[in-house]
């Protein structure tokens, strides 16, 4: 703030605006009988003199502090008060090109108002010799590598003979070992020596199988010891363990349902069919799924559909959920092993409220084996919203969401079986309590 001196003597009115300008609450009406604080401003003209004013400003707190406004510079330490009254543009001023170029390299790197091509201290002073070609400048780099000589050895290198000093690895305690090479005697009291040392080798297997130590035997010894077949010949603790040859199974049979004859029982409300089984038959057409959704809508008497692996689409899975939302029977349903996406899914799980009859739906191993944290929490909601659900077969990868569906299912048995139980009481009830015919 600039003070002209020879106008140092100026009214109050004037001294106070000046005041204001350097950052000060000051009131111009000034009442005798307030509270004041005092503060010293400290204000410095362009030729380094000072004028001390003191003003009084009202404040309407009811406590007052008188303060000063002192704040001692310090660069590592030291007092930098004995420099204020030095002119910093007449120094630069009295500097050379040479010590200038030096003070700009001294500039704060992390300085982020400096344009980075000055925040580096090092100045290339040749001239540029013509654009950048990345490959003449692998070239010449590994030129003059092959080109730079070796370091010299200071001794040089002579086969079979040691260079410098040979290391050799500090002894080792054994007491360790020693320790763990020695038996561990453990006293099991007299009756369980006496019985194990007179027990035969087969009698310690089966003793084995029924503690359940699997590792202490193979499959054949553990079930034979369950089945009480007799140990195999060879295969006791000192004998050789094999691998057992594996079982040849039989191939399944595959799925000899005829399609055509399904859907019309379906379409017919044939009161026989109550589970349909459609797992595993290929070339099903759209058509087909088509027809089958039509007539679950208005059947009455299916309760469980399986459709696995038989090429669902988007498309039919959408007519199937239209179709569980108008049957109230249904009460399984199996999707799992096709092409349906994650929206679907939600579609499907959304459908089961409408009627809230199926109580087990599974619909896992699809196109997308990772279903997001988004759907699998608008799952998530959904199934909190369903109270018949029992069973959900789908892979949810988030553990909020797993034990979110996990405990509403739990919730959803429990409160079934709670209300099973109060029935049969109930019927027990009236069956203890029933009134006597009257006699005639």
């Amino acid at each position: 703030m600039e003070v002209d001196t020879e106008n140092v003597a100026m009214d109050e009115t004037d001294a106070l605006m000046r005041a204001d300008d350097g950052g000060g609450v000051i009131s111009s009406n000034v009442n005798d009988g307030a509270p004041t604080v005092e503060e010293t401003y400290e204000i410095t003209t362009t030729r380094r003199k000072t004028i001390r004013t003191s003003y009084k400003i009202q404040e309407t707190s009811s406590s007052t502090k008188t303060t000063t406004m002192t704040t001692a510079a310090k660069l590592y330490g030291k007092d930098l008060s004995e420099y204020d009254d030095i002119d910093v543009d007449q120094l630069l001023a009295e500097l050379t090109p040479e010590e200038l170029n030096i003070l700009a390299k001294e500039v704060d790197p992390d300085d982020s108002f400096m344009p980075p091509s000055q925040r580096c201290s090092y100045e290339c002073n040749k001239s540029p010799t013509g654009p950048l070609n990345r490959k003449k400048l692998i070239e010449h780099i590994n030129k003059q590598a092959l080109e730079t000589p070796d370091i010299p050895e200071l001794k040089p290198y002579v086969p079979g003979v040691i260079r410098g000093k040979k290391w050799i690895p500090p002894p080792q305690d054994n007491t360790k070992e020693k320790e763990a090479d020695e038996q561990i005697a453990i006293d099991l009291g007299e009756e369980y020596e006496q019985a194990l040392s007179a027990a035969t080798q087969e009698e310690i297997i089966d003793l084995a199988a029924i503690l359940g130590f699997h590792s202490m035997m193979n499959q054949d010894q553990y079930h034979a010891s369950l089945l009480n077949s007799g140990q195999p010949v060879g295969l006791g603790w000192d004998g050789v363990t094999k691998a057992s040859q594996p079982k040849i199974y039989p191939m399944e049979p595959p799925n000899d349902t005829d399609v055509d004859a399904t859907i019309k029982q379906v379409r017919d409300d044939d009161s026989s069919l109550t589970d349909l089984n459609w797992n595993n038959i290929k070339n099903i057409s759209d058509e087909k799924f088509m027809q089958l959704f039509e007539g679950l809508e208005m059947n009455t008497h299916l309760e469980s559909l399986s459709l696995t692996n038989v090429g669902l689409n988007d498309k039919t899975a959408q007519r199937l959920a239209d179709a569980v939302e108008k049957n109230s029977t249904l009460r399984v349903l199996n999707v799992e092993t096709n092409f349906i996406s994650p929206p679907v899914i939600v579609r499907l799980i959304r459908s089961l409220l409408k009627t809230k009859s199926i109580e087990e739906f599974r619909c896992s191993n699809q196109r997308s084996q990772v279903l997001g944290n988004k759907i699998e929490m608008e799952i998530t909601q959904l199934v909190e919203q369903n109270p018949t659900l029992l069973r959900l077969g789908l892979h949810l990868e988030f553990n909020d969401a797993r034990h979110r569906v996990a405990a509403h299912l739990q919730r959803n048995i429990d409160r079934i079986r709670k209300d099973l139980t109060l029935r049969l009481q109930f019927r027990f009830f009236n069956m203890n309590h029933r009134k006597p015919a009257l006699i005639q």
